[in-house]
């Protein structure tokens, strides 16, 4: 096992040179490959520089670069403006769309009982290993697999194995991982690499996929003030102390500790990238150990159209609603169309404020009736765009009309806790280090 890169600090700043120079001398390094396969992070992960890093790729392998399967997950396949814009020129006959239904091999079984006592009691199924045939039975010489390690909702801190195994898996498998993470809480998982549902995937990694030539190529972005984001740090290599070292550089730079909790949060979802709550509701997930009890969260979200981003998933969000944890799982109970879509329901989970702060969302698309229909609070995208303009708020605390708000320009790149809320859970990484070191 090996790291091949270890390049970064909270103070690097990684130009598009230095991420050529660094990625390319590991390629070198890593010897003669005939037959390569790109796997790196799609649209929903613009800021990751997956897409550059996969141009460098093409411009070294050349032709035995044989195809790229963008990391899709549960997101909808990427069209092809879309492909243009994250990677550039490169052929668009290299690209393979990922389906979790039909294109997945299962390689093996994380056991039930594994499950059960990651869940602390709570789950009793076995965890499906399964990826894209193309990565097990392609024949490819070296499998390179592209992203970002940034604070996560479901894995703690996302990349890694996540990257084949989520990515690339299939949708039973998604599901029963998704369903664990919100069922053992997701407060609890944030920002932490080590946790139930990643020691799952380390299981699966080292039992199923050790004989594939995988690499893992992960960035460590942030976001500046004005904006724009900076390349923290490069990590390459294909074990977990390559992965925990860049989880160790993401905390640093990703992970905003307030010491007083956030009476009200504005946070803008760039329509270019949040086209539905599925993929915006990051605006509630990285901002909720921030939040105080009776804070209001605005989500100024001007491209999101839907809450699903298929029609299936649109219509259990729909139906069944935000409304918490308990109502979550009652509804599990008593309804095959959601016990069928762990996924649904993990996302119904993690989307609810539990009661706890109010949710306001703002939309060009969404109806009061469908906003107010799946548990959130309505509110008139042009009013609150005139009062919380994007343009003129600054990251952080900003005075708008005497009022205290708090503004995040992007929650994909960052998570937000209050200080007290973290140390509520500290026992649980101590708890979870011994149990891997065990």
């Amino acid at each position: 096992m090996s790291i091949y890169c270890a390049k970064g600090s909270v103070d690097t700043d990684l130009s598009s040179r230095q991420l050529n120079d660094l990625f390319t001398e590991t390629l070198v390094n890593l010897g003669e490959r005939n037959r390569v396969l790109a796997v790196p992070s799609d649209q929903t992960c613009e800021h990751s520089r997956a897409g550059e890093l996969t141009r460098y790729a093409c411009l070294y392998y050349g032709d035995r670069l044989k195809a790229v399967l963008p990391a899709l997950g549960t997101h909808a396949p990427m069209q092809p403006e879309q492909i243009a814009r994250l990677y550039g020129d490169m052929p668009q006959s290299l690209f393979r769309v990922h389906n979790g239904q039909t294109d997945v091999e299962t390689l093996g079984e994380v056991p039930a009982e594994f499950i059960h006592e990651q869940s602390e009691g709570k789950l009793n199924y076995a965890w499906p290993a399964q990826v894209n045939r193309l990565i097990s039975q392609g024949g490819f010489d070296l499998i390179l697999s592209i992203g970002q390690v940034v604070p996560h909702e479901v894995i703690g801190m996302g990349n890694y194995n996540e990257n084949i195994l989520v990515d690339t898996g299939g949708h039973q498998g998604i599901s029963r991982g998704d369903y664990l993470g919100a069922v053992y809480g997701m407060e609890r998982i944030m920002g932490r690499a080590t946790n139930p549902v990643r020691n799952v995937l380390n299981y699966a990694s080292d039992h199923f996929l050790s004989q594939l030539p995988i690499v893992y190529v992960m960035t460590v972005v942030e976001s500046r003030a004005d904006g724009s984001v900076a390349v923290r740090g490069l990590f390459i290599g294909d074990d977990a102390e390559c992965f925990n070292r860049a989880a160790d550089l993401s905390r640093k730079v990703n992970f905003e500790i307030l010491e007083t909790p956030i009476q009200k949060a504005v946070v803008y979802l760039n329509p270019k990238e949040f086209s539905s709550t599925w993929l915006g509701n990051k605006a509630i997930y990285r901002t909720r150990m921030a939040l105080a009890d009776g804070a209001e969260l605005i989500i100024i979200a001007p491209g999101v159209k839907d809450f699903g981003e298929g029609r299936t998933i649109d219509k259990l969000i729909r139906k069944y609603g935000y409304r918490g944890t308990q109502e979550t799982l009652r509804a599990v109970e008593a309804n095959a169309d959601l016990a069928g879509n762990l996924s649904a329901a993990a996302h119904l989970i993690r989307g609810s404020s539990e009661g706890r702060f109010k949710i306001t969302l703002c939309s060009n698309y969404l109806s009061k009736e469908e906003v107010e229909g799946v548990g959130f609070n309505y509110g008139d995208l042009n009013r609150m765009l005139k009062r919380y303009n994007p343009q003129r708020l600054t990251p952080g605390y900003n005075c708008v009309d005497g009022e205290d708000v708090f503004f995040i320009a992007n929650p994909e790149l960052g998570l937000w806790a209050q200080r007290g809320r973290m140390e509520e859970s500290a026992d649980y990484a101590t708890a979870s280090s011994a149990l891997v070191q065990n």
